[in-house]
This record gives structure tokens, C-alpha cells and sequence, in this order.
């Protein structure tokens, strides 16, 4: 088990500015890697309720199990596990997480027994070095809906936030706040409740 702050600051794009961005980067198909997050939570979203997150991310053949908590100063706190196929598979199927995040969780008053897959969404993401951090360029799929991103990562909160509000601006693209993955995950899934 291991932690790391994130810092990061994100953009939803239009299909239009995807494939600007794409093509002002110079990004073919091959810079693109996949990668699945599979979302879970208790039936009454523990989770969601004390801004914390809990996935299991597939990538690039390896799978981690990750626990995201939101900071006082807005960052996020987040715990990885890497995880065996086969106890990923046993998650997936409705088993109780063991380790440090169970013990985290039990810490946050939720209980790991009553946590539950409830689906997934893959990203098709582009990564590159960008003025001291990392620029992530994302298409992502769930729950038959998609949706576009610019992300990027540093660990200089200040200038990090002024270097990617300068991009956008350089790119033309307007500044569209964007929640997080699991966020807009969750937000669909209860749309599409109401709908059925």
C-alpha cells in the first residue's frame, strides 16, 4: 500500500477540441493507452457522502485498487493496492476488500462488506510532460454516454493552475470546470435511474 497527494485540474472538451488538441500535439492513435475503472460504493453511497471514492483501475495489465479521499485544501488523498487478477475478479464478484483500504474504510464508519460494483467506464488516454507536470487527454465511455477531457497534474498548486488556465486560453478552448470520473459516472447512472 502506498499514498500520494493529486493535484490536478481538469477541462471537459467538445469532440471538436479533442481532435484540435489532439492534432496541435501532434497525437496519433498509438499515443493512446486504455485503461477500465471499475466504481464501488455501499447501496447508500457511504462513500459519496464523505467525498471519498473507491476504484479498481485496469491498465496496462496491471490492476490497482485505489481509495480517493478529498483533502480540507481541495486536494485528493488517494491509497493504492495493487491487486491480483484473480483478487480483482473476487472484488468484482462481491467480495470484501482486505488490506489497508479495508482498514481505512472501517476507520471512515463504512463497512467494507456492504461495498458493491456499480459498473465501469474506460478512458482512451493520451499522456505527455507539459511544463513540469503531466497532461492527460482523455475519451471516456459508461453507461451508453461519452465525454471529453483535458487534465493536468503537477505538484505546484499555484502555478499549475495558472499554466493550464494559460493552455486553454492558448488553445481557445473555454474554461468548463469538470467533475471527476467517478462524479459524472454516478451523476449518469442517476439520470439514467430516473429514466427507467
Amino acid at each position: 500500500m502506498y499514498q500520494e497527494v493529486e493535484r490536478e485540474w481538469k477541462n471537459l472538451l467538445t469532440r471538436e477540441e479533442f481532435a484540435a488538441i489532439r492534432a496541435a500535439f501532434g497525437l496519433d492513435d498509438d499515443a493512446f493507452r486504455r485503461q477500465e475503472n471499475y466504481y464501488f460504493d455501499t447501496p447508500s453511497f457511504a462513500l459519496k457522502q464523505q467525498g471519498a471514492a473507491l476504484r479498481i483501475r485496469a491498465k496496462d495489465g496491471r490492476l490497482m485498487l485505489t481509495l480517493k479521499q478529498t483533502q480540507t485544501d481541495g486536494t485528493l488523498l488517494e491509497t493504492h493496492e495493487p491487486l491480483t487478477p484473480s483478487e480483482a475478479s473476487a472484488l468484482l464478484n462481491g467480495a470484501t476488500p482486505r488490506g489497508g483500504i479495508a482498514s481505512l474504510l472501517v476507520n471512515l464508519g463504512i463497512d467494507p462488506h456492504r461495498l458493491r460494483c456499480f459498473g465501469s467506464l474506460v478512458t482512451d488516454r493520451a499522456e505527455w510532460p507539459y511544463e513540469g507536470g503531466t497532461l492527460c487527454l482523455d475519451h471516456n465511455r459508461y453507461l451508453h454516454c461519452e465525454d471529453y477531457e483535458l487534465e493536468y497534474e503537477t505538484d505546484d498548486a499555484v502555478a499549475g493552475e495558472e499554466r493550464f488556465l494559460r493552455l486553454l486560453a492558448a488553445l481557445g478552448i473555454p474554461r468548463r470546470p469538470a467533475p471527476n470520473k467517478i462524479a459524472r459516472f454516478y451523476a449518469q447512472k442517476d439520470e439514467m435511474g430516473e429514466k427507467e
